[in-house]
Order: C-alpha cells, then structure tokens, then sequence
C-alpha cells in the first residue's frame, strides 16, 4: 500500500527534486517544478495510489510539468537603451557576510551554535531558549557569551558581530 499523499511527498521529495535537476532544471526551478506536479497528484491522489507504479506515474507528470514549462512563451525583460530605474546593490556583500558567518558558527561547539541561532536569529528570550534546550538561563547567558566571544575574535566577522559592518 502506497499510503497518504503526504506520507508519499514528504517520503519521495529529495529523489524528485533530484531527478529534475538531472533532467536539467536548476535546483530552484526544480523545487518549483516538483511543487506544482506534487499538486497535480494531489488532486488525482486516488488514481495515482492506484497505478500500478505510482512512483512512475508521479515522474511521469514530473516530466510533463518540465516539458510544459519549457514551451511557455517567455514574457520576461527586453533590452532598453536606457534603465528605467535606477540599479540597486545586487546583495554580494551581504552574501559574503552571511557566508562568513555560517562558516564560523560551524567552528563552534553545537551547544553553544544552537544558544546563538535560537536567541539571534530566532529571535528567542533568554528564558525561551532556555526552555527550548532544557537548560537554565544562566547557562544560555554563559554559552552567548562565549560564542560571542569566539565569533568576535574571528577576524572575517569581528565588525559585523560588534555591529561596525552594518
């Protein structure tokens, strides 16, 4: 037995999005692509757990989903001789920062990389960060602290995490 779709979607989700990939969409469109054929299936859910191969029947419309989005005609930016706005910053510095910054959280210890994401990025209260760890607040304190530490010696984040590169 095939199970619930979502059972199915949640279980066939990395293999699809591959497969589109290697069939030569980029692994953002490919994402897009698998969404739109999980949701066809979706709607024909009851046929689709009755083919014989319900994993063929879903790359089939994976395939179907590829080949219509290639036909359609592409209503995007035409060359102008002049910009009609002005350009924006395309976001390389920030991208840079954020990949400094994701690497140097990888160097520190899991316990205190899960403190500094959950009270930072999260946006959590010291008390709820505390809960969500199981730990008293005072050992979240300690572990901010030293991670802030760590983050703030290292030389590629040292501006950004004193607030000088913002």
């Amino acid at each position: 037995m095939i199970g619930t779709f979502e059972e199915y979607a949640a279980a066939r989700w990395s293999r699809l999005v591959r497969s589109a990939v290697l069939m030569g969409a980029d692994p953002h469109a490919a994402e897009d692509l698998v969404q739109t054929a999980l949701a066809k299936c979706y709607f024909a859910w009851a046929r689709v757990s009755r083919a014989q191969d319900p994993d063929a029947y879903v790359h089939r419309v994976l395939i179907n989903t590829l080949t219509d989005s290639r036909r359609r005609r592409w209503w995007g930016e035409s060359p102008a001789a002049e910009l009609p706005e002005p350009s924006v910053a395309d976001g390389a510095e920030e991208r840079a920062s954020g990949d400094a910054l994701r690497a140097a959280l990888r160097q520190l210890a899991l316990p205190q990389r899960q403190v500094l994401v959950l009270r930072y990025y999260a946006d959590l209260t010291e008390a709820q960060v505390a809960a969500a760890l199981g730990i008293p607040v005072g050992t979240v304190k300690s572990r901010a602290a030293r991670g802030l530490a760590v983050l703030e010696a290292d030389p590629s984040l040292g501006q950004l995490v004193r607030g000088e590169g913002r």
